[in-house]
């Protein structure tokens, strides 16, 4: 199959869908092609569709360490799973790399309408955590979320993907893109850019159909930080793929007695504490995996003393992780804990403990989960791979994804994205 375009866009995520949106109906031709599929009415939201379709390998991708990182392989990207946390990252990072994203981050705030979580979506669960963490000094708000409060209803679905349509996704901009008359192709998995002279001319990939070549004037590449390394390498670019951050965590987890909070009956992440990011790199947040993930991800053969879903408390502790993994051209990885990630993990881990404590969990009926990882980035970074413009060393050619940003935010980067994604886009209207 062959085809030809303006601008190719790879990848439909929080980055390619926004860099879809903005460039759909200004006279060029746009074309996004997505490895995954487009899913289908009914699949969002339930735990088989998210295990079995979205999740690369059923949510249990791990790199040669055995250190799960989540990304999910759709239509939409990572945004279809994510929790809605709207929250500025890196800003201050990106000024230095001459990246002012000041006016874009208004601009998405605005589109995506932001603001802290609504009070009545405030659980019983995340209320007693909230203020128990006040209590002892931890500063814990409402979370800035991209959630319709009108349309939410605490279903706790949210890393599975809202079926209430509550949530933002990608989806809703690739939506308004092919309205616009952008074109988009499931399916198709990219190995490698097309070049000519050091300028891309397109992309070469495969379908279930067979080989694909697209060919077009402008490349952009937005896979995530796992997918856009290996599309860089196979394409002559091999220093990509190094100093892959991740964004790890660990959730502690505490059983109260006698008491129905039912936190996983309520938005995901509905409170959060950011004290202690700018000085440690640690954040807190209430959260609760789905049972069954819960037990793969328990640290300790021992079960929890009268445990029940409906009185457990959980609270992740994300941190800023050191940037020092590696994306092989084979798309296989390495990241595991250093050092240093495991004394702000144990950290967190500590904090939590206090604050569950202090709600009136046990000491002995706490426990920890594994670390794991989300939000893979950093493998193209900013000064390294790609310009201030996102441009690679082949012209023509850019990145807009996780990959780009320079360092790990220790929080959830989809807000970062898609204001660079629509920086990209002005920069790229110009041309």
């Amino acid at each position: 199959m062959q085809l030809k375009t303006d601008i190719v866009i790879v990848g439909s995520g929080a980055g390619g869908a926004t860099m879809a949106k903005e460039l759909a109906g200004t006279g060029r031709k746009v074309l996004v092609v997505e490895r995954g599929p487009m899913p289908k009415d009914g699949e969002i939201g339930t735990l088989r569709s998210a295990v079995l379709n979205f999740y690369d390998r059923c949510a249990l991708r791990t790199s040669k360490e055995g250190t799960i990182i989540y990304r999910a392989l759709m239509a939409g990207g990572t945004t279809i799973v994510s929790c809605g946390n709207g929250m500025r990252v890196l800003e201050n990072e990106l000024k230095k790399e001459g990246v002012d994203l000041t006016q874009e981050f208004e601009e998405t705030e605005k589109e995506m309408a932001i603001a802290p979580l609504a009070n009545n979506l405030i659980g019983r669960g995340s209320r007693l955590i909230m203020d128990s963490a006040n209590r002892l000094g931890f500063n814990m708000v409402p979370m800035p979320k991209y959630i319709d409060s009108k349309k939410c209803v605490s279903c706790g679905k949210c890393v599975l993907g809202c079926p209430y349509g509550a949530k933002w996704t990608a989806l809703s901009f690739l939506k308004s893109a092919r309205r616009s008359g952008a074109k988009f192709i499931p399916k198709i998995n990219i190995q490698m850019v097309a070049t000519k002279n050091g300028r891309a001319i397109g992309l070469i990939g495969k379908s279930p159909k067979g080989r694909v070549r697209i060919y077009a004037d402008t490349v952009i590449l937005a896979g995530g930080g796992i997918g856009t390394p290996v599309i860089l390498k196979n394409s002559g670019i091999e220093n990509a793929g190094n100093k892959l951050f991740a964004d790890m965590f660990n959730v502690t987890y505490g059983v109260l007695k006698n008491k129905n909070t039912n936190l996983w009956r309520e938005p995901t992440m509905a409170v959060v504490s950011t004290k202690y990011m700018k000085e440690k790199g640690i954040l807190l947040s209430p959260f609760i995996d789905v049972p069954l993930v819960l037990r793969w991800v328990m640290s300790k053969r021992k079960q929890l003393k009268n445990f029940r879903y409906t009185n457990l408390l959980g609270i992740m502790n994300k941190t800023r992780d050191d940037n020092v993994g590696l994306v092989t051209a084979a798309e296989r990885f390495e990241k595991a804990p250093t050092i240093s990630d495991m004394k702000r993990l144990n950290e967190g881990a500590r904090m939590s403990a206090e604050i569950l404590i202090e709600a009136g969990v046990h000491k002995n009926n706490i426990i920890y989960t594994k670390p794991r990882a989300a939000h893979p980035g950093g493998s193209a970074a900013i000064g390294e791979i790609v310009d201030s413009n996102l441009q690679t060393s082949i012209k023509g050619l850019y990145v807009c994804d996780a990959s780009v940003l320079p360092t790990s935010p220790g929080a959830p980067p989809i807000v970062t994205i898609v204001s660079l994604a629509k920086r990209l886009s002005k920069h790229l209207k110009k041309a």
